[in-house]
Parts: C-alpha cells; sequence; structure tokens
C-alpha cells in the first residue's frame, strides 16, 4: 500500500493526457473506468480498469461500476485510523490517494435543444457524486479534483512532495460547491417537467456567475452578477452587449424593470426607466413615433436613463436619441446606420435582445431577498381578471378611446413602485407618480408632471382609493376616466364623487402592488 493510487473518471477530457503523463511519472497507479481509460491507454499511460480492482465488471450500461467497497473503502478510510487501516488490510483492499472527476454533463444535456426528459435523467450521473463527496469528506487524506484548470496547482505541490492542508481544504470545498450546484440544477429541472405552480416546501436554486462589477449599489459594497443555468428567453442575462461599458448593478436592475414593463406591449413600444420606475412610456406605428412620445412625457427625467424598444432601432430614432444622454439602449436589433449612429457615444451601452417580446413562463418565480430569509412568489404576468375584465360602476361609462388609453395606464401603472398613479392619453404616459407614502400624493405628482395636456386624459391607480380626495384631485385637473382595482370600505364615496364631475371609473377587482 505504500504506492500512490489516482483515480481518474472525467466527462470534460481537457488536460486529461497531460495529468496522466504527469501522475504516471510521479509514480502513480492510475485507476480509470470507460471512455477515461481508453484516451489514456491510447496515450501510452498505464492503467488499471475499475472493473481489476472490484473484480466485478461494469454492468447496466455502465450505470453501476465504481459503487463499490474496494473503491469507497479506499477512499474513505482514515489514514491515522489504525482501526480502519487493518480492515483495510484485512479486506486487502487498498486506499486511494487522488480522486479526479468531473460529472456525467447534466447542464449541457437540458441545454439542448429538443433534449428529451429520457435523455436529461440517463445523464444524472449517480457514481461521480459519491466517489467526490467521500473523496471531499476525507480530505485530509485524499486530494480531490473536479475543475481541469486546478491540475496544473496539484501537479506542482505534488513536485515538491505533497498536497498543502490549505489547498486540500480549498479543493473539498469546490466539491461541495459543485455537487449542491448539481443536485439543485437537477431538481430545479425536474420541477420544471412536472408542470407544477406550487411553491415547494424546500427551495434550492443554482445560478452561474455572469458578470463581476465594479461595485453594488454604491460604490462601497462588493457585487456581481448571476444567471441561472437555463434563462428565461427574453431576460436580461439572454442580451448580447455591441457596445460601451460593462453593465453596472443599478443598470441590470433598472433595465430588468423596463423590459418587464415593454412585454405588455405588441404594437411598437418604448419604455423609458430611471431609478427602477418608468418615467416616459409611448406606442405609435413606428418606433420612432412611440420614442418621441416617450421622450417628450418627461425630457427631464430620461436623461441618464434606459431606454427599452420593442423594434428594431432605425436610423432616425437613434439621432433622436443621441441628442440626449442615455445609459442604456436594448432592442431586438439595429439597422447598420442606427449602430453606427448609436456608437458615436462613447460609454454608451448597447444592447440587442431578439426574443425581447417572448411571454414569461407562467411557472416562473419572483424572488426577493430579505435579510435572513427570501420571500418567493409567481410572476406576475396579469393584467386583468380573466373571467370578468372590468366593471364599470359609474354612470357614465368609458368611451372607446378611452378605453384605449384606461388599458395603456393601467399596463404601466402595474410597473410602477406602489403607491403609484400614472396619467396617460394617446398612447403616451403624461405624468407618473412613482413610489409615494400616500395615494393623494402620487395622484398631486402624476398631475402635476401632465402640465397642461392632463385635460381628457385618464388615470390609473395601482391599488383603491382610500377617500375621495384622489378623484376630487383628478376632477379638478380634468381627468376624464379612471381604473382602479376597487375595494375599499369608502368605495361609494369615490364613485359619488366620479358621478357629480362625470367621470368614468372602473374597477378591475385586481391590484398590481409593487414594492
Amino acid at each position: 500500500m505504500s504506492k500512490k493510487r489516482a483515480l481518474i473518471s472525467v466527462s470534460d477530457k481537457t488536460g486529461l493526457v497531460e495529468l496522466g503523463k504527469e501522475l504516471k511519472k510521479l509514480s502513480f497507479e492510475i485507476l480509470s473506468t470507460g471512455g477515461t481509460a481508453d484516451v489514456l491507454k491510447k496515450a501510452g499511460i498505464p492503467v488499471i480498469s475499475v472493473s481489476q480492482v472490484t473484480k466485478f465488471p461494469e454492468c447496466l450500461d455502465g450505470r453501476v461500476k465504481t459503487l463499490h467497497p474496494h473503491i469507497h473503502a479506499g477512499i474513505l478510510a482514515v489514514r491515522d485510523n489504525a482501526e480502519h487501516m487493518s480492515q483495510l488490510e484485512a479486506l486487502g483492499i487498498d486506499t486511494i490517494d487522488l480522486v479526479v472527476i468531473n460529472l456525467y454533463p447534466f447542464r449541457q444535456t437540458i441545454l439542448k435543444e429538443g433534449v428529451t426528459l429520457e435523455e436529461a435523467i440517463e445523464n444524472i450521473d449517480i457514481g461521480g457524486p459519491v466517489m467526490l463527496r467521500a473523496a471531499a469528506k476525507n480530505y485530509q487524506d485524499v486530494v480531490v479534483v473536479v475543475d481541469p484548470s486546478d491540475y496544473k496547482m496539484v501537479l506542482d505541490e505534488l513536485k515538491k512532495g505533497e498536497i498543502g492542508k490549505e489547498t486540500k481544504f480549498y479543493l473539498a470545498s469546490k466539491v461541495f460547491e459543485l455537487t449542491a450546484h448539481y443536485d439543485a440544477l437537477i431538481a430545479q429541472y425536474l420541477r420544471e417537467q412536472s408542470g407544477s405552480f406550487e411553491l415547494p416546501s424546500l427551495l434550492t436554486l443554482t445560478y452561474e456567475k455572469q458578470q463581476e462589477m465594479r461595485y453594488g449599489e454604491n460604490p462601497h459594497q462588493e457585487a456581481a452578477f448571476y444567471k441561472e443555468i437555463r434563462p428565461v428567453p427574453g431576460s436580461l442575462p439572454t442580451a448580447k452587449q455591441l457596445h460601451g461599458k460593462e453593465l453596472s448593478y443599478n443598470n441590470i436592475n433598472d433595465a430588468n424593470g423596463a423590459l418587464d414593463l415593454l412585454r405588455e406591449f405588441e404594437n411598437p413600444a418604448v419604455v423609458a426607466v430611471k431609478h427602477a420606475n418608468p418615467c416616459g412610456v409611448g406606442t405609435g406605428a413606428n418606433i420612432f413615433e412611440a420614442y418621441q412620445k416617450a421622450y417628450e412625457a418627461d425630457p427631464v427625467s430620461i436623461f441618464g436613463g434606459i431606454i427599452a424598444a420593442n423594434r428594431p432601432i432605425d436610423e432616425a430614432t437613434a439621432n433622436e436619441i443621441n441628442k440626449i444622454f442615455i445609459e442604456i439602449v436594448i432592442a431586438p436589433d439595429y439597422s447598420p446606420e442606427a449602430l453606427e449612429i448609436l456608437k458615436k457615444k462613447k460609454n454608451i451601452r448597447i444592447l440587442t435582445l431578439e426574443d425581447i417580446q417572448a411571454p414569461v413562463p407562467s411557472n416562473t418565480l419572483d424572488m426577493k431577498k430579505v435579510l435572513g430569509g427570501l420571500l418567493v412568489q409567481n410572476y406576475n404576468d396579469k393584467l386583468f381578471k380573466e373571467d370578468e375584465p372590468w366593471q364599470v360602476v359609474t354612470e357614465r361609462k368609458p368611451t372607446e378611446k378611452e378605453i384605449d388609453d384606461l388599458i395603456f395606464a393601467w399596463k404601466i401603472v402595474k410597473h410602477t413602485k406602489s403607491n403609484g398613479i400614472v396619467i396617460g392619453k394617446d398612447g403616451q404616459s403624461l405624468g407618473i407618480g412613482p413610489g409615494q407614502v400616500n395615494r393623494i400624493w402620487a395622484v398631486n405628482q402624476a398631475v402635476e408632471r401632465s402640465r397642461e395636456k392632463v385635460k381628457g386624459a385618464v388615470l390609473a391607480s395601482d391599488a383603491f382609493f382610500p377617500f375621495d380626495d384622489c378623484v376630487e384631485a383628478a376632477a379638478k385637473a380634468g381627468i376624464t376616466a379612471i381604473i382602479q382595482p376597487g375595494g375599499s370600505i369608502r368605495d361609494q364615496q369615490s364613485i359619488d364623487a366620479c358621478n357629480k364631475y362625470g367621470i368614468a371609473m372602473v374597477f378591475t377587482g385586481m391590484r398590481h402592488f409593487k414594492h
């Protein structure tokens, strides 16, 4: 048992031959299986098959080959435990000192288009994680390697005599990070395949780092951006950056909000966002008209903001965008002329997102981290109740034009921080009152920002009016129709006030708090 032994079984063959050659020079015996053994043998590296050690053939299409006491006892035996070592000797089992394993490519399999559930399940590794966990548990005696990028470090230390304790601990920690990620990915995939919309009693999620950031919300906070292994189509992690600096923490948060709102519109639309709130929204016959409306809605706040468009950016629109400072432009595409125009500004981030209008899958989770916990809910993919979109509660019914304006404003207020009020008309937001601690302040703010255009416009409220003061303010400003959830104990007071001023009001029975 004086000879060192390594067990190598890898799906990713990167650096395998070089590793094998160096271990041979260091007088390691190499145990291996299947394709790994074949690659090593072809390179002239002596290999002992695992079947020779276990004295049992691989079976069940290779599902069972390393699940054997002659393997696991050799990994798990504590070298300083005399009883362990005597048991190995009595059983004729040799120790295994180095375990090099990476797992079946489950992730690569589920990312393939058209993959079946059966294919995915067949690529769930069983023996690999068991051996990795055993070696990592016994890290003081066994060196365990899961990442080809660590081969050089391990070989360098072996050439100096032995692997240091700190290195062994680092490698063992890396094992449990990998196996936790691997199992969480399997659980997520199977949960998606089940079609269940229930929130599980145990929720384990896994992400991979997409981007290191210079800082977080503020310069004194460290930050990174992590993405799902299978991101939702049309989500920010799937975007391609064509120009400009890397996205910041706040850029990503704001851009995500812009995309959420943009998905509400099928006709050409432009959404401008500042500090996670919409500041200008426009729809039109084309993207140029939509941009003009979004800009004119609030030409002050859009400065330094984010623009998201659901149609390709053309030359005329690009020229208008370049007249002010914009942090980010996101669109499904750009004409060559538009791209060249936008690139004239060094710091603007230009992103392309082909699936920008892709619907969000109905089983998507929406999460918010709080200190010591995680809030989880289903993604808010509803605009109105499916059975009864709304109820007209006033004597006057809204006109067809007012209905169009009410739906437009309702889409925007859904994505405005509570308490939120949106005033809109003719496919253009006029005034947005976001994130106020009481609703009348939000109304007053939206009215003030709408200026003279407020007359004949409509108003949307993300939640009910607690008092009739909101209707009084709206009537004074010249609002002609209101959309709100209803549900206040004082609803009748607001209805009476609307009737008094000839305002049409509809109740949706569905609120859209956004905190």
